[in-house]
C-alpha cells in the first residue's frame, strides 16, 4: 500500500473499523491478564502486603475508576492509534506527550517482558510434569516469535484468540474459587477484614504490584482506528476492564490467602497458589485445566502488550521521534508491522539476558513487574492533570472533573511514595532491595529518553509544530465533521477516523 493511497483512505494505513465492542474490551483484558494475579503472581503481591491484599487492589481499583474518568474525557472525544500520547499532548503540550509516550513504551514492553517470563516459567513448569525441562531462553523464544506472528498478522485475529482465551480462564477460576470457599464454609476471615499485622506501608508498597495487576486496562485506546464507533466503544472498554478485574482481583485474593490458612505452606512461595488449592480440596484435575488456561492467558497478555507497544511507536514514528520506517504498515495485513517486530524482539531480549546471569523467571517476573508500574503511574497522572487543563481549553470543565483530577492524581501518589518510602519511618519503610532502586532507574530511563527528544527539537524547531499539527488534525475529525479529502502532501501523518463518514453509513 503506497502512502499516497493510505492518505486517500483518511487513515493510518490500519485496518478501520473491524473490532467490534467485545473485541476491543478483549484487548484490555488481555493486557490486564487477570487469571494470572490469582494463578500465578499473587504470592509476589502477598509478600509485600500481607492480609491487606485485598485493600490493596480495593484502592487500586478506586483510583483507577478516577484515572478512567479522566481518560474517557479524551476517548469520548477523539481516538488516534496514539491514545495518551496524543491526548497529553492535547492537554499539557508536546513536552509532556513525549514523557507519556515513552513511559508507555516501557510500561507496555516491560508488562509483556514480564509475562513472557512468566509464561516461560509456567509452561517450564508444565512441562517438567511431563519430564520435559527446555531451557528458559527455548521458553522465551517461542512465546514471544508465537505472539509477534499474530500481532504481525492481524488485529482481528489476536483480539478474537485474546477474547476466547481469557474468558474461559475467568470462568475456571471463578468456579475454583467458590469452591475453596465452599471448603472452607465460606468463612469470614476476620485476619484479613481487620488487617493484622499490616500497616499502612505494607498497603502502600503491596500497590505497586496492584496497580501491575491492573496496568493495561488502557490499552484499548492505542485501536483508534481499528475499532468499531471508537468514541463509544473505547471509553466502555477501559471503565469496564477497571471494574471487572477489580471484583476479580479482590475476591480472589481474599479466598486464596483463606484457602492457604492451615495448610503448612506460605502462598508467598508458591508458584501455582491454584493449582495447590485444588488438590486441597479434592479438584486437582480442575486445578490442572485451569493451568492450562491460565498458560494461554500469560500469551494473551504478551500478544496484548505487543499490539499498543507497536501502535505507540508507530504513531511517534510518524510525527517524525524515530526512523520513518517504524511508521509503516504491512501492504497487505494493515498492521504496524515494523513496529510490531521492534516490540517483539526487545520483549525477548530483556528477559533472556536476565536468563542468562542466571536470575529465576520467577524473579524477574516480580521485578519487571515493579518497573513498568512506574511507567504506567507517570502516564495516569499526567492523563490526570492534562484533562482538565483539556477541557477548559474547550469551555467544557465542571468543577467535578478538578475533583476526579485531584482524587485520581491523590490515589496514585499512595503507591509512589511506598516505592520509594521514607528513611526511618516504621509506616512507609524503604522497600528492600533491588525494589528501592527501581524508582530511580526509571527516572534515569526518562532522563535519557526526553534529553534525546530535547536534542531532537533543538536541531529541528519545526518537529513540535509538526506533531500539534498532526494530533489537531486527528481531533478535528471528531469536533468537526468535515467530508474527507487528501490532506497536503507536506504531512507525515494521516488524517484519522472520518466522523462524517460514519453517519453517513448509518442511512
Amino acid at each position: 500500500m503506497t502512502e499516497s493511497t493510505q492518505l486517500h483512505q483518511g487513515s493510518h494505513g490500519l485496518k478501520k473499523d473491524c473490532l467490534s465492542f467485545g473485541e476491543v474490551l478483549a484487548q484490555s483484558f488481555a493486557v490486564i491478564a487477570p487469571t494470572t494475579i490469582p494463578a500465578s503472581n499473587l504470592g509476589l503481591l502477598v509478600a509485600l502486603s500481607g492480609k491487606g491484599t485485598w485493600l490493596s487492589f480495593l484502592i487500586g481499583l478506586i483510583g483507577l475508576i478516577f484515572v478512567s474518568i479522566n481518560i474517557n474525557q479524551f476517548a469520548r472525544r477523539s481516538a488516534s492509534p496514539g491514545s495518551f500520547y496524543a491526548y497529553i499532548v492535547k492537554g499539557l503540550g508536546p513536552t509532556a506527550g513525549v514523557i507519556c509516550g515513552w513511559s508507555l513504551v516501557l510500561a507496555y514492553l516491560f508488562t509483556g517482558m514480564s509475562v513472557l517470563c512468566g509464561l516461560a516459567n509456567f509452561s517450564g513448569i508444565l512441562f517438567g510434569h511431563l519430564g520435559i525441562h527446555p531451557s528458559a531462553i527455548t521458553l522465551l523464544a517461542i512465546g514471544a516469535g508465537i505472539a509477534w506472528y499474530a500481532a504481525y498478522k492481524d488485529i482481528q485475529l489476536s483480539a478474537m484468540a485474546m477474547l476466547w482465551m481469557e474468558g474461559i480462564s475467568i470462568l475456571l477460576i471463578g468456579i475454583l474459587t467458590i469452591l475453596i470457599w465452599a471448603h472452607k464454609g465460606f468463612a469470614l476471615d476476620l485476619s484479613q477484614l481487620t488487617l493484622e499485622g499490616v500497616t499502612p506501608g505494607h498497603i502502600a508498597t503491596g500497590l505497586v504490584l496492584a496497580l501491575f495487576g491492573f496496568s493495561g486496562f488502557e490499552s484499548a485506546t492505542t485501536l483508534g482506528d481499528e475499532a468499531k464507533n471508537p468514541l463509544r466503544t473505547i471509553p466502555r472498554s477501559v471503565m469496564g476492564s477497571v471494574i471487572l478485574a477489580g471484583v476479580f482481583f479482590i475476591f480472589t485474593s481474599y479466598v486464596e490467602i483463606l484457602g492457604f490458612e492451615g495448610t503448612g505452606v506460605s502462598i508467598t512461595t508458591t508458584e501455582e497458589p491454584l493449582a495447590f488449592l485444588s488438590h486441597q480440596i479434592g479438584f486437582g484435575f480442575l486445578g490442572d485445566i485451569i493451568a492450562f488456561g491460565v498458560l494461554f492467558s500469560f500469551f494473551a497478555c504478551v500478544l496484548g502488550t505487543i499490539n499498543p507497544a507497536a501502535r505507540i511507536f508507530f504513531t511517534m514514528a510518524r510525527h517524525g521521534l524515530f526512523h520513518a520506517s517504524i511508521g509503516t504498515t504491512h501492504a497487505s495485513n494493515r498492521t504496524p508491522h515494523i513496529a510490531v517486530t521492534l516490540c517483539s524482539f526487545v520483549m525477548f531480549l530483556v528477559p533472556a539476558i536476565l536468563s542468562m546471569f542466571n536470575i529465576r523467571l520467577f524473579e524477574s517476573m516480580g521485578y519487571l513487574g515493579a518497573i513498568c508500574s512506574y511507567g504506567f503511574l507517570t502516564v495516569y497522572i499526567l492523563v490526570s492533570l492534562a484533562a482538565p487543563l483539556y477541557l477548559h481549553k474547550i469551555k467544557q470543565l465542571r468543577p467535578m472533573d478538578v475533583v476526579c483530577s485531584i482524587l485520581a492524581i491523590g490515589f496514585m501518589m499512595i503507591p509512589i511514595i511506598g516505592s520509594v518510602g521514607i528513611p526511618g519511618n516504621q509506616l512507609f519503610p524503604v522497600p528492600e532491595a533491588p525494589y528501592n532502586l527501581f524508582p530511580y532507574l526509571f527516572l534515569l530511563y526518562l532522563f535519557v529518553t526526553c534529553g534525546w527528544f530535547v536534542r531532537q527539537r533543538t536541531r529541528s524547531p519545526k518537529l513540535v509544530r509538526t506533531m500539534e499539527r498532526h494530533i489537531e488534525e486527528i481531533h478535528a475529525q471528531f469536533t468537526h465533521p468535515t467530508p474527507e479529502i487528501i490532506p497536503s502532501a507536506s504531512l507525515v501523518l494521516p488524517t484519522s477516523h472520518s466522523y462524517s463518514t460514519k453517519r453517513r453509513r448509518k442511512f
